[in-house]
């Protein structure tokens, strides 16, 4: 059974997400949207704008992959010789499964 999402939560991580969405939109048109002579949008503004976000849809993946990296590499220390899954000491187990999390979230 999966567990449930506290709705403080659920409503932090909604604000979190609109206050990075907001963000890279106004960064993004601020960086391609030049001409406002018309009400037309220009096809280079639309390459920009789609360039904008593809770069940051990357970049934040990247980093996102290297701070798993950096956290697998904090866990080495305490993990089993054995590295078994059968018994995982607590602490490992909750490591794992953010891990597991932070993955599903990329995919």
């Amino acid at each position: 059974m999966a567990a449930q999402i506290p709705e403080s939560d659920q409503i932090k991580q909604f604000k979190e997400f609109l206050g990075t969405y907001n963000k890279l939109t106004e960064t993004c048109f601020l960086d391609c949207v030049k001409d406002f002579t018309t009400r037309e949008v220009k096809p280079e503004e639309v390459a920009c704008s789609e360039h904008c976000l593809q770069k940051y849809l990357k970049m934040t993946q990247r980093i996102s992959m290297r701070f798993q990296e950096y956290h697998i590499q904090q866990m080495k220390p305490w993990q089993p010789k054995q590295d078994s899954w059968a018994n995982p000491g607590r602490e490992i187990l909750r490591h794992r499964l953010a891990l597991r999390d932070c993955q599903q979230l990329l995919h």
